[in-house]
């Protein structure tokens, strides 16, 4: 077995392309796609942050304050424009003509004499994450109300200090019993898993459709199994193999985003990063390795018996597709709100290793779960490893 597995691993590693997956890929290519998708994600903030809004105000001699202040404020410039009815309005702020319109209510001095609620309208396209709309109008609104609840106290002789303590009666302080590595680790908690988890999945993918389709494909399975070697041996050989492959590309691309992520944080006078590591000590990070031996057993097991099944390179690549989806779904379910590592969640196969990373970052981890966890994760690994041997012996498989 411990021949195969040097023989597969030193071919793996003489191969280019799997060097390409395994190293430069993960150390220096991912950092630099994460960098650039940071950068636009930031720079398209900042461009939404700057944005002077277009707008137009119906009835704004009802509130001649507000108008004025909206008149004057940086973020906006009005624009005149004819809107006598609602379909003018969604036609000029769809063309791109207007960003906003606030229509007042054309009785808002009535109402307000009448000691009555005023029904405002504000117009936008709200479709973008990025929108600032609504928080550029409120900066103005809430300052227009604040004026005329002052206003409305004056006239019942009500002073400044008594309309603040009226405002604010009680101010409720809020103490955070939870430490800094609790925070930090439920704000990364869900990513880091997420990379672990699905680069040690994709990381296999490649070594094991060339140790089982790719020998069908060039020929060399048949002289494989001529040699004095136990099909049992060859398995596993094969499967510590990728799975050796799956756990390595995982730890570089986090070694790699983290070494740059600090340095960046480093040059930038940002210290999360070196307050997360500092947090996070020796046994922690074991552990998480440790979480992660299972869960590649997993992966490699079942990625191994799909290429072995499959009858040539391409096909092998068209089954892992779906594959996917076994390292993604768990995964994704155990970074939904509310999902926390249980009895129960324990024994979920991925999903447990997920949300024990989680846990283990926080620093709030039971470590008697994490036998449950183990002890799960290695049955499903031991299940997913029969079956590949299975298929590695029958004959109508290994020669389709």
């Amino acid at each position: 077995m411990w021949q195969v597995y040097k023989k597969e691993l030193l071919e793996l590693v003489r191969d280019r392309k799997t060097l390409f997956f395994m190293i430069a890929l993960p150390l220096l290519i991912f950092p630099v796609i994460f960098a650039i998708m940071g950068a636009v994600v930031a720079s398209a903030a900042i461009e939404e942050e700057q944005k002077v809004l277009r707008y137009a105000i119906i009835n704004g001699e009802q509130a001649s304050r507000f108008e004025e202040s909206l008149f004057y404020h940086r973020d906006f410039h009005k624009q005149e424009m004819a809107l006598a009815h609602e379909d003018d309005i969604f036609a000029a702020i769809r063309s791109g003509q207007l960003d906003l319109v606030i229509k007042v209510n054309a009785r808002h001095q009535d109402d307000l004499s009448a000691e009555q609620q005023s029904q405002w309208q504000l117009y936008f396209n709200d479709s973008s994450q990025l929108n600032q709309v609504k928080q550029k109008v409120n900066k103005v609104f809430n300052q227009y109300l604040q004026a005329l609840r002052q206003d409305k106290f004056g006239q019942l002789g009500i002073n400044k200090k008594q309309f603040e303590l009226l405002m604010k009666p009680v101010q409720l302080k809020t103490v955070d019993t939870a430490n800094e590595r609790e925070n930090v680790g439920e704000q990364i908690g869900g990513l880091l898993p997420y990379l672990l988890i699905v680069l040690c999945l994709t990381g296999a993918m490649y070594p094991a459709i060339d140790l089982g389709a790719g020998e069908k494909e060039r020929g060399t399975l048949e002289t494989l199994l001529l040699t004095p070697i136990s099909r049992y041996a060859l398995v596993l050989g094969k499967f510590f193999t990728i799975m050796t492959t799956g756990i390595v590309t995982a730890l570089i691309t986090v070694f790699s985003l983290v070494m740059w992520s600090y340095l960046i944080g480093e040059l930038a006078d940002v210290d999360v990063v070196a307050r997360v590591l500092a947090s996070v000590g020796i046994t922690d990070l074991l552990l998480m390795l440790l979480m992660l031996i299972p869960v590649s057993a997993i992966f490699a097991a079942i990625l191994l018996s799909i290429s072995i099944y499959a009858r040539s390179f391409k096909e092998a690549q068209n089954y892992m597709g779906p594959m996917s989806m076994l390292g993604f779904f768990p995964v994704m379910v155990a970074m939904l709100p509310g999902i926390k590592l249980n009895w129960s969640w324990s024994l979920v196969p991925i999903s447990n290793v997920a949300l024990a990373i989680k846990e283990i970052l926080k620093g709030t981890i039971d470590h008697w779960m994490l036998v449950s966890i183990l002890a799960s994760s290695t049955v499903f690994a031991l299940a997913a490893i029969f079956l590949c041997v299975y298929i590695f012996n029958k004959e109508s498989v290994l020669f389709r």
